[in-house]
């Protein structure tokens, strides 16, 4: 009889479902098998959820922000071993063709993001990792799941964004969205110590938090106040010097570019629903420098580094934990920005004589 576990599926039509799965297997010997034992619900879940990411497969188990245990490798895996902790890399790639030569992973021909949208990933009890010495971060031993949990998704991203935004002590930066994926950029923006960070968002209560954390000196909520005009004030009249789009809004990109000052730099890490306009006519002359694109999962070792020696500490982010039974609930609830939710960690499936209610 064969195995089977349980496993969050995107059906396709908005529709997604707790179901029972067949459990993985090794199909290649660069393969490994991971014990899923923390997961979490992304905004980029939701987009496929909506239909809003064409390549996403009908049928796959969702889920590509996860930690865990292995517990099966391919002849071919090198690094990694039975009983090894890890994080999961968002990006999978193979390290040998011409864009992963280049440092382009996220664009690997043979891979790209994979985990949860092209393959079964990880809200699932058990999942199969492919490239697995590419795909996967050891998690030292003074560093818990949960502390290692975003490290190759939304920590990565910020992470990335912050890297190329080219941020110098004396800028001030404007960073459009406080949800996870805008905190953690935040975290990896205050690395590079700018002289002010200001943060735009609609919600009082995460630009709260991301004040408490430090990680922001100015807070803008543009249902109460005229936030360009706010940004010039702050910067006499000049604009930001970085401009970081992570809300993904109806129209945050034209804020994005608009509380920009000339020759800004403009990075944009949203992944949008619907099709953005670039008016040229509107911004020739402000020389702006857009930067764009996926992911780059070139540096999930260096972030564990910086989550172990506490340069960066993401827990803040959770609000809600529930096993994986409980996961349809917990979309809902982050979905609708439900219960001052930020992040919904899903823990291991509980079998019915131990999950109650």
């Amino acid at each position: 009889m064969e195995k089977t576990m349980k496993a969050v599926v995107y059906k396709g039509n908005g529709v997604i479902s707790l179901e029972d799965r067949p459990m993985p297997v090794i199909e290649k010997d660069t393969d490994a098998i991971v014990r899923v034992t923390r997961s979490t619900i992304c905004s980029s879940d939701i987009h496929i959820k909506h239909g809003a990411v064409p390549r996403a497969k009908e049928n796959t188990i969702l889920g590509h922000e996860f930690v865990g245990e292995v517990v099966e490798v391919g002849e071919g895996v090198k690094h990694f071993h039975l009983g090894d902790r890890v994080s999961v890399n968002v990006e999978t790639f193979c390290g040998e063709c011409f864009f992963c030569k280049q440092g382009y992973v996220n664009n690997c021909i043979h891979g790209g993001w994979e985990l949860g949208c092209r393959i079964d990933g990880g809200q699932a009890e058990f999942t199969r990792i492919p490239m697995a010495d590419q795909g996967l971060t050891k998690i030292p031993e003074d560093v818990s799941d949960e502390a290692a949990l975003f490290n190759g998704d939304i920590l990565a991203t910020g992470y990335w964004a912050a890297s190329i935004g080219e941020i110098k002590p004396a800028d001030t930066v404007v960073v459009l969205g406080a949800g996870p994926t805008g905190l953690c950029a935040l975290m990896s923006i205050k690395l590079y110590s700018p002289a002010m960070v200001i943060v735009v968002d609609i919600s009082n209560d995460r630009m709260a938090l991301a004040k408490e954390q430090g990680l922001a000196d100015i807070c803008l909520n543009p249902l109460e106040v005229n936030v360009g005009e706010e940004i010039l004030k702050l910067t006499q009249g000049r604009g930001a010097d970085r401009v970081f789009e992570v809300a993904g809004g109806e129209n945050t990109f034209q804020l994005a570019w608009k509380v920009a000052r000339p020759n800004a730099v403009v990075v944009l890490v949203a992944l949008y629903e619907k099709e953005q306009t670039l008016p040229l006519h509107q911004m020739y002359g402000k020389n702006l420098v857009f930067k764009t694109g996926g992911v780059d999962a070139n540096s999930c070792d260096d972030i564990m580094k910086m989550v172990q020696c506490k340069k960066i500490d993401t827990r803040c982010l959770i609000t809600h934990r529930a096993p994986l039974n409980d996961v349809m609930e917990g979309y809902r609830i982050f979905e609708n920005k439900l219960d001052g939710c930020i992040k919904w960690v899903i823990t291991p499936y509980e079998r019915d004589e131990i999950h109650k209610g």
